[in-house]
């Protein structure tokens, strides 16, 4: 009698559970991924057709979005929502539970550091600042982080950020922008300028990567296309560095961090070589010395003030 065998073939797969996984590689791309084609602006899509063009997706979002609305529902309050008796009030930004030194309705604010102020965020000179056009972008209302933000704030805080992108480098500058979402209640997005002369973006990146190495700190590079809120939760400690490329350093704090080390690092002798003012506690000025500043950084930032375009 003959037998016949049935040959079996195994696969071993090595699974790594999402929970025990970084952020960062839950949200990195594989390597030569092309935008989507069939993604258009609106002038594009409207191009030869008297209809109205879609709205364009949102980039870089590689994440179900449970908040999003599918398919299509009557409004409750007709098919136009223009003919509305009562249009939709804009949303009162949130308020603090006590005394807080950064929301702008706040009177432990020193209003005569403030610079600019936009419909959502506001600029102001930095106490005890790096340089004397070392600026903050803060929110008005009462936000923790970048990670708490809502959409339309955070799309203030971009048109901020790149204005003063500008702004710096028509001054022969690149700007440092970093965050410390640790023992802080109010966002506070430093914003610090570099001269051209004095080190190469590399440069900067090196001596964060540098610095945090030296303290057991680990600074992972988010890809490209990612932003903060896809790797940092709301109530996260956290810091992040971004440099003038785009290129952003994040590093989730679990225990411990040093509150200065971003002042720490543009301070060193690699970048700006001032480390006695590596703590803003130690680059006190009068307040008229303040006033005086902030007087001119308005008047220099003018000609860049997108605010006086609305």
């Amino acid at each position: 009698m003959k037998r016949e065998y049935t040959r079996k073939y195994l696969y071993a797969f090595s699974i790594v559970p999402m929970k025990l996984m970084d952020a960062a590689e839950l949200v990195k791309q594989p390597p030569d991924v092309t935008e989507n084609p069939y993604r258009k602006s609106g002038k594009e899509a409207s191009v030869g057709k008297q209809i109205p063009a879609p709205e364009e997706e949102s980039a870089c979002q590689y994440f179900f979005d449970l908040n999003e609305k599918q398919g299509r529902k009557r409004s409750s309050i007709g098919r136009d929502s223009k003919s509305s008796p009562h249009p939709k009030q804009p949303r009162k930004p949130p308020q603090p539970p006590g005394p807080c030194w950064f929301c702008l309705a706040s009177p432990e604010v020193e209003k005569h550091l403030v610079v600019n102020i936009g419909t959502h965020c506001y600029l102001a000179l930095a106490k005890g600042g790096l340089s004397d056009d070392h600026v903050l972008i803060l929110p008005i209302g009462h936000y923790q982080s970048v990670v708490e933000l809502s959409a339309e704030v955070v799309e203030e805080v971009e048109k901020y950020k790149a204005t003063l992108r500008r702004f710096f480098k028509s001054r022969g500058k690149r700007c440092v922008l970093f965050e410390r979402n640790f023992k802080s209640h109010h966002l506070q997005l430093q914003v610090v300028p570099v001269p051209l002369s004095r080190c190469t973006t590399d440069d900067i990146k090196d001596a964060f990567i540098t610095q945090a190495q030296e303290q057991q700190i680990e600074l992972l590079e988010i890809p490209e296309h990612s932003n903060i809120k896809q790797i940092a939760q709301p109530g996260a400690a956290y810091f992040y560095v971004e440099l003038d490329t785009g290129e952003k350093l994040f590093h989730r704090i679990k225990k411990n961090f040093p509150l200065q080390f971003g002042r720490e690092v543009l301070a060193s002798e690699a970048i700006l070589n001032i480390p006695d003012k590596s703590d803003w506690r130690q680059c006190q000025s009068s307040k008229e010395e303040e006033e005086t500043l902030a007087r001119r950084f308005r008047k220099d930032f003018e000609p860049f003030d997108f605010t006086l375009d609305d």
